[in-house]
């Protein structure tokens, strides 16, 4: 969208989403019972799968669109504000997906290329917690233990398992059909954030994975991709999957915020506060709300800026560098940071009105809290990488 064709208060969040519309509602009405019963509807997620978001970061040879990143943050920034939980599944595939292209490579071109055609979704658990052995046994290797936050693991279709092999010093990986009777999601999200994320553990069994299918995953990978002799299925797999769900993320928590900011300034003017003086007539209301609108637009504007650059980086077909990869992580960092503050001050001059079970403000602000908390956009993860960067001392952190 062009500026002039933008309204003076909106920020770059707002052209809007092209794929998603048409499930906007359906998502937004299953919201609630989503955060009710943690898990989201059925129908819902059958959708989704069908819909060409999913194949957004799959490039052309690989049968997807090879979709611009501000594109896609249109769609999840859609998204985000109807149901977060929804939004969140959809972000972490999207991310996976681009992940999973860079790891695997030209070699598993066609079964990447399966996974898109057939409308699979895929996640991935490597939080605190996991814990998987591989023995290989005439041709293939028995895949056996628990990982943990595998994000929609539920609802997916291909789950990742990074492993350690006997014999082996390096982190290897593979995917495993979650559809094999030998897989078992435990329901161990309880949480008050994104609670439909369904980030829970997963059990598999002594599953035979083929040893085609496995691939060591480098502790620094994007240093890897950088690296033009490295053969990659396409420009856009050499950059990080973590940046990427960084810079997303901060689209999700502009909109999410800015959504909360527009229906608490439409909605609530004719209020009535203490000692019945109007709500909006109060001048500290006032100066929080317009701070809050600051902060809001300005989170979206330096997460598409990064986003921008990346498009324009990866068209050029121009390696990204250590300081590339920390300018995308800090830009998503920062438009997080940027909201939880303008939802702090949301709150604020919503007092306890703000905390009713009933209003989508609370369940929206209790799903954002998600987002600051992440471990990819993390404040003290980020800051001390780039810190270290800029000191000269060269980063230690693995994503």
């Amino acid at each position: 969208m062009k500026i002039d064709d933008r309204e003076p208060n909106q920020s770059r969040a707002e052209p809007g989403a092209h794929y998603v519309t048409p499930l906007l509602k359906d998502v937004a009405d299953q919201a609630a019972t989503a955060d009710t019963t943690s898990t989201i509807s059925a129908e819902v997620i059958s959708a989704i799968k069908k819909n060409a978001v999913m194949t957004m970061t799959a490039c052309e040879d690989l049968a997807g669109l090879n979709a611009n990143l501000v594109d896609i943050g249109h769609e999840l920034g859609a998204l985000a504000p109807c149901c977060t939980s929804t939004a969140w599944i959809v972000w972490n595939h999207l991310i996976l997906f681009h992940h999973f292209s860079g790891l695997f490579g030209p070699d598993h071109q066609d079964f990447l290329k399966s996974i898109v055609t057939n409308g699979h979704l895929i996640t991935q658990g490597v939080g605190p917690g996991t814990a998987v052995t591989g023995t290989r046994k005439n041709g293939s290797v028995l895949v056996d233990g628990v990982t943990a936050f595998a994000t929609g693991c539920r609802y997916s279709d291909w789950t990742g398992v990074a492993f350690i092999e006997n014999g082996k010093k390096d982190l290897q990986f593979t995917l495993v059909d979650t559809h094999n009777p030998k897989v078992r999601v435990d329901p161990t999200w309880n949480a008050m954030s994104v609670r439909a994320s369904a980030t829970d553990h997963v059990y598999v069994d002594n599953i035979d994975v083929p040893a085609e299918h496995i691939v060591t995953w480098p502790m620094k990978d994007r240093e890897t991709y950088r690296d033009s002799n490295r053969k990659m299925i396409h420009q856009r797999y050499r950059d990080c999957w973590t940046a990427l769900g960084s810079m997303l993320m901060g689209v999700m928590a502009s909109k999410l915020a800015g959504t909360c900011l527009d229906e608490i300034t439409r909605d609530s003017r004719d209020r009535v506060a203490v000692f019945g003086v109007k709500w909006a007539d109060r001048p500290l209301v006032q100066v929080n709300l317009g701070r809050a609108r600051a902060l809001v637009n300005a989170a979206a504007d330096t997460a598409y800026a990064a986003l921008e650059e990346t498009d324009d980086r990866i068209a050029n077909r121009v390696n990204p560098t250590e300081e590339f990869y920390l300018r995308q992580m800090l830009a998503g960092m920062q438009a997080i940071l940027f909201c939880d503050e303008a939802m702090n001050l949301m709150q604020r001059v919503l007092g306890a009105h703000g905390l009713q079970r009933t209003s989508k403000f609370e369940r929206r602000f209790r799903d954002f809290q998600a987002i600051p908390l992440h471990i990819i956009p993390h404040v003290d993860r980020v800051s001390e990488q780039s810190g270290k960067n800029a000191l000269g001392i060269e980063t230690d952190n693995p994503y």
